[in-house]
């Protein structure tokens, strides 16, 4: 599959042999001497490049709409280019940590510009989250200001009672944003802008491995990790979002996926790599949605299943008069096929991707064979549900045995764990080299995710190695069962956890969440159940209710097992 050097072991990368041949002595020839890189033949990658080319080639092009505001590339450029101006008037310079605790507004796009582009460092904060939490981030990351939109205000303010450097705020008073909360700080965005120059440079990286951002993950057991990113890896996964779907010159995109969350899959580069249109959403509503595909006819969004769920059971009035077709991308969870068939009801094309914030967000993909035409639509859907092949612009995607380091044979039945490598990956964990050196161990990135490779050579996540249930020493896979769960016709969202059981030592628990206007009981769930699965995977347990989520979607499996009082009710 052209991850592995044809000369080397398994697991020995092209580079690799050709650095050991090297120092062997075996490569000696004129190509190395005397060809040297320059500014001419050689210029450091970075997405921030892709702002002045939009605004050079297409500046009376819209760039933003947010709400009755809209910005040209021309104009977006601009602006950007002032706040570069303004955080360096205030001491901020390369290797310097900006913070942003905004939702998906212009300020948001213009700090993935702004701040990368004077050679500082973005740090984009989940608006989740709590005081105790964003603290932590801002002392570890050594945030020398943040940009904060009024609505997370008091949950900041809070935040910095514990900070012990100084930290400049600048106060973000989005227009739309029409509840409560007093602006922290004395600076107000729109006069921050007004102190920059709008015609000051945003210079590219010293170099393409400097690092362009931080994003923190969300795990529960001890502090989050700080993942870094580096220019060369945000350039190259965002050029890889156009090759994966095709993305046509200035597609018009719905920003219903965080920003926060692995700086939007790359996003804000994408779309100004198209020099495309940024739709802002501050809150994800299914009318929201469907209003703003109507009016601005968007032609792309992106999002975990649950929003994609969110659409697929919105009352029927909601979804008329979208005649053009939209393109959806899903990742997170697993997409159950269930779901995967309701979007082509729905008239939406989805890709289905798959990553981890260490990958930039999605790093591999599903790419559609023309043969999977013809399939019936559940067969097409199960291919679909598939987590694929690797990003044009990743090396690898595979599963590998993690006690070996070997492949698993490409049956669909061995599982071992999904592992990447590639120029797609981060530099590492800030300030943490074990964390770095654990994830990293064997020359791969490890996901943590179990899986097999059918013959095709398509992976397919199987479990995380943490939702596992192992019932009287039988694996049972909690996305087969939740795969079932979604298929009956009230459930809008499903989990399943491991619940302790005397007898069998685990068994599955089945967390359910209705449809709007549905009803089923357990009995009844249960039943459907036995209809598609084994009788040892069929949940023991089904209970109702809503189901804890993060900010991006994704079910938060941790809180239902400690509910149930399993032994691993931890996230990592």
């Amino acid at each position: 599959n052209g991850a592995y050097c044809n000369t080397c072991t398994a697991h020995t990368s092209r580079q690799e042999h050709h650095l050991a041949q090297e120092k062997q002595g075996s490569i000696m020839n004129a190509y190395a001497t005397g060809l040297d890189k320059n500014s001419a033949n050689h210029i450091p990658l970075s997405p921030v490049s892709f702002l002045a080319r939009a605004a050079a080639v297409h500046p009376d092009r819209v760039a933003v709409i947010h709400g009755p505001v809209q910005f040209t590339w021309r104009e977006t450029e601009a602006r950007c280019r002032r706040l570069a101006s303004a955080l360096r008037a205030h001491g901020i310079g390369p290797g310097a940590t900006v913070a942003a605790l905004l939702p998906n507004t212009p300020p948001m796009i213009e700090a993935h510009f702004a701040v990368p582009g004077i050679g500082a460092v973005l740090a984009t904060l989940n608006t989740r989250l709590d005081a105790h939490a964003l603290r932590f981030m801002l002392r570890h990351g050594e945030a020398k200001a943040i940009l904060v939109d009024r609505e997370f205000a008091d949950t900041l303010r809070n935040a910095l009672a514990g900070i012990d450097h100084d930290v400049l705020v600048v106060n973000v008073d989005d227009p739309l944003y029409t509840g409560s909360g007093d602006a922290i700080g004395t600076i107000q965005y729109e006069d921050f802008l007004a102190s920059g120059d709008p015609t000051m440079p945003l210079s590219g990286p010293v170099d393409e491995w400097d690092a362009i951002c931080l994003n923190y993950t969300s795990g529960t057991t001890g502090d989050p990790k700080g993942v870094v990113y580096h220019h060369r890896g945000a350039y190259l996964n965002a050029v890889s979002q156009v090759l994966e779907w095709d993305l046509p010159k200035h597609p018009v995109y719905l920003w219903t996926l965080p920003m926060f969350h692995c700086n939007g899959w790359c996003f804000p580069w994408t779309i100004a790599a198209r020099s495309g249109v940024n739709v802002c959403l501050r809150k994800v509503e299914a009318a929201a949605i469907f209003d703003a595909i109507r009016a601005h006819k968007v032609t792309h969004y992106c999002g975990a299943p649950i929003v994609h769920a969110m659409l697929v059971n919105a009352p029927a009035d909601l979804k008329t008069g979208i005649e053009h077709t939209v393109h959806a991308m899903v990742a997170g969870a697993a997409p159950p096929a269930a779901l995967i068939e309701g979007m082509e009801h729905l008239g939406f094309e989805i890709t289905h991707v798959y990553g981890l914030t260490e990958v930039y967000g999605p790093a591999a993909a599903c790419e559609k064979q023309e043969s999977w035409a013809a399939l019936p639509i559940g067969e097409r859907a199960a291919k679909n549900a598939r987590q694929g092949v690797p990003y044009h612009l990743q090396e690898a995607v595979t599963v590998l045995d993690p006690a070996t380091m070997e492949p698993v044979p490409h049956d669909g039945e061995t599982m071992g764990e999904l592992m990447f490598r590639g120029n797609i990956a981060m530099k590492g964990y800030l300030k943490n080299p074990t964390a770095t050196e654990a994830a990293f161990a064997g020359g791969w990135f490890h996901t943590g995710d179990l899986g097999v490779v059918y013959p095709d050579g398509y992976v397919k996540i199987k479990d995380r190695s943490k939702d596992i249930i192992i019932s009287g020493g039988e694996n049972i896979s909690s996305i087969e069962v939740e795969d079932a769960l979604y298929r009956h016709p009230a459930v809008l969202a499903a989990a399943v956890v491991a619940k302790p059981d005397a007898r069998w030592g685990e068994t599955p628990c089945a967390f359910v969440e209705l449809r709007s206007g549905t009803t089923a009981t357990a009995e009844e769930i249960v039943a459907h159940c036995k209809t598609l699965l084994a009788g040892f995977k069929v949940p023991k347990t089904v209970i109702f209710g809503e189901l804890p989520k993060t900010a991006t979607g994704k079910i938060q499996k941790f809180e239902l097992r400690k509910r149930v009082g399993s032994a691993s009710a931890v996230d990592v």
